[in-house]
């Protein structure tokens, strides 16, 4: 049977960083991943700059892959008025195409194992994880949870969150645009929902957005809505005519999840989309799944010189909260505020008068430089 200090389940931001973080320290480390890569997921695909100087200490490095450089925003309402800002720390835009690959590869060169394969049960026996696929068996002293926003281990685990339904669809493409201007995220509102607009490190559009199911049943299909919904917004109206979908189809996931989830659950360190999900609309899930693995990493090598694991389960529960709730919470009122037609005008009025409040804003749901 394969043993190891720590088991990843699941090869997205966190997972991947975590993987790093731990094997650069000396730990044994095995990451669990469904699919190969590289591979495109439904995602906003801007990385704030606050995770810039630990992926520099992790010797992260984008010279083959170089990232958009973003240093603004504009926003939008539903009838096209519209605010740009110069963000506080600005950002990047990659596609997760380049980024998870660009990390996975990293990885493997630290020394951690790699298998492709779906975890289909987990228990926690003895003080040790053991940790089954279809075909294989492992077992870890500690494991991490990095699965994403919703998945098949969540309901064998019975987490409290699974069994709530929510509302929320996210489609993504990109798109080869000839007048996207350059160093800027956009973020447009439209009738139950909203979409962001960045480029990646191959100079196409991401465009990706989230849609409240009860507007997304107005159409037939994806490119309907397009037409029918997004397309009252005078941007994303401009944008789609004028712009060419690179994709042979649009990227698809249901069932959204923003509700809140423990970032411990039978023993296993949540990471990333697993512990808590920000509102895409706040445009930092990717940097605050990074400086999650951060948190679950430095955790972890303390509990190798300590041994003690409710210890470790107190103190990261509680630094995951500290580090997180407050940007949840406020990513969660600038989402209401955005699919209430009166409150986004009223705040759009505000912000033009007033820009300095919406960098404000947007520092609330950002954190400052780590390394």
């Amino acid at each position: 049977m394969n043993t190891y200090d720590v088991i990843i389940i699941g090869g997205g931001l966190a997972g991947l960083t975590s993987a790093i973080d731990l094997s650069k320290d000396g730990l044994q480390v095995l990451l669990l991943e469904k699919e190969t890569y590289p591979k495109h997921k439904v995602c906003g695909e801007y990385v704030s700059n606050e995770i810039s100087p630990y992926l520099n200490r992790l010797g992260v490095n984008f010279e083959t892959t170089p990232p958009d450089e973003i240093h603004s925003l504009q926003l939008s309402d539903r009838k096209g008025q519209l605010v740009e800002i110069k963000l506080p720390l600005g950002g990047f835009g990659i596609s997760r195409y380049a980024f998870d690959h660009l990390l996975f590869k990293k990885a493997k060169a630290n020394g951690v194992d790699f298998v492709f394969e779906t975890v289909t049960d987990v228990e926690f026996i003895d003080d040790r994880f053991t940790i089954k696929t279809a075909q294989q068996t492992f077992m870890s002293i500690l494991a991490i949870g990095s699965f994403g926003k919703r998945s098949n281990l969540d309901k064998k685990m019975d987490r409290s969150f699974i069994t709530q339904k929510t509302p929320w669809i996210g489609i993504k493409a990109h798109y080869t645009s000839s007048d996207f201007p350059e160093g800027s995220v956009q973020l447009h509102n439209f009738e139950g929902g909203y979409c962001g607009l960045s480029k990646t490190e191959t100079g196409a559009v991401n465009f990706c957005y989230l849609a409240h199911y009860d507007t997304f049943k107005k159409a037939n299909s994806i490119e309907d809505f397009n037409h029918k919904i997004l397309s009252q917004n005078p941007h994303l109206k401009s944008f789609l005519e004028t712009s060419k979908m690179d994709f042979e189809k649009h990227l698809a996931i249901s069932q959204v999840s923003f509700q809140n989830k423990k970032a411990v659950e039978h023993h296993m360190l949540m990471a990333g989309d697993s512990a808590g999900l920000i509102h895409p609309l706040c445009g930092n899930g990717m940097a605050m799944a990074i400086h999650s693995a951060k948190l679950v990493s430095n955790e972890i090598k303390s509990f190798f010189k300590h041994k003690n694991r409710d210890k470790l389960e107190a103190n990261y529960s509680r630094i995951w909260k500290k580090t997180f709730q407050k940007r949840l919470i406020f990513g969660s009122i600038f989402q209401k505020i955005l699919l209430q037609p009166q409150l986004t005008r009223y705040g759009m009025w505000i912000v033009l008068k007033s820009p300095f409040l919406l960098r404000k804003m947007i520092q609330q749901t950002h954190g400052k430089p780590i390394q």
